[in-house]
């Protein structure tokens, strides 16, 4: 979905990666979470200024730390408070959202937090475009455990975009929040894997952070989210490693999975054998 407002011809997108060539120059109100690879991605779109989701802001303030690096390439930022609008809807976020945090250039522009979000992205028309694009950067893709055999039975995605039918039948851990996006009429997940596990986002504004789940158990896919206060919400492996479970959907609870239990514990399980009933 892509909603326009008319706070300066605003950018309103449901993912800050699906901004265009044209949307350089431009102020962009986007429903990803505010990490820093959706920070870069805003960075090198050569955006004007940019508004994403604090995503409850979670361990190690994950959601929000694209806001320093956006402030270090000269980019005026701010996030909206997860509570007040849905991650992974632009448009909710451009209608409804209220912003939580800013950095220092968004700061001087006159945008503070407890501000409207559409009033905040009039004040950031005013920033002048960064000076210099980010140093590339890649969303990491890694293999986190093997079987025996030495083939990959886990494998971990700081997004879920990076998922396809070669991850069918492998326990899939993504760092992406665990909503499908507003425009989008499917799940998202490209794939048919074991397990696939989300960061939570904080849940927030109608349960969005957790809204993929009964998706996926249409498909007869075991699905579940940890919470974003346990693991960086963007790092697979902290989701992996530190990740705690907060909610899970019918077929993943078949296979053992209850809210509390640490998500490397319920993989090791299933891997062995001891979580499937």
């Amino acid at each position: 979905m892509e909603y326009e407002t008319d706070t300066r011809e605003a950018r309103v997108l449901d993912s800050i990666t699906k901004l265009a060539p044209e949307d350089a120059g431009r102020v962009v109100i986007a429903g990803s979470h505010g990490g820093r690879y959706a920070a870069y991605c805003a960075a090198r779109g050569r955006v004007r200024a940019v508004v994403l989701n604090d995503a409850g802001v979670g361990w190690e303030q994950a959601g929000i730390a694209g806001l320093h690096d956006l402030q270090q390439w000269g980019v005026a930022a701010a996030t909206a408070d997860y509570r007040s609008c849905r991650i992974g809807d632009g448009a909710d976020m451009a209608r409804h959202g209220i912003i939580s945090h800013v950095n220092d250039l968004a700061y001087a522009l006159g945008c503070r937090p407890g501000m409207a979000v559409a009033t905040a992205a009039a004040r950031l028309a005013h920033a002048d475009l960064a000076p210099t694009h980010p140093a590339p950067q890649k969303e990491a893709r890694r293999i986190l455990a093997t079987g025996a055999d030495g083939a990959a039975r886990v494998i971990g995605a700081d997004s879920v975009s990076l998922l396809g039918p070669a991850d069918d039948g492998l326990i899939a851990v993504t760092a992406s929040h665990g909503e499908r996006l507003a425009g989008l009429a499917t799940d998202g997940v490209r794939a048919e894997p074991r397990l696939v596990t989300f960061n939570d986002a904080g849940i927030g504004k109608d349960s969005a952070g957790i809204g993929r789940l009964p998706l996926l158990q249409q498909r007869g896919i075991a699905a579940l989210t940890v919470s974003a206060h346990s693991a960086r919400i963007g790092d697979a492996r902290s989701c992996f490693e530190d990740g705690v479970v907060s909610s899970a959907n019918a077929r993943a609870r078949d296979l053992g999975c209850r809210p509390g239990m640490a998500l490397k514990a319920f993989i090791d399980a299933l891997l062995t054998g001891r979580a499937i009933h």
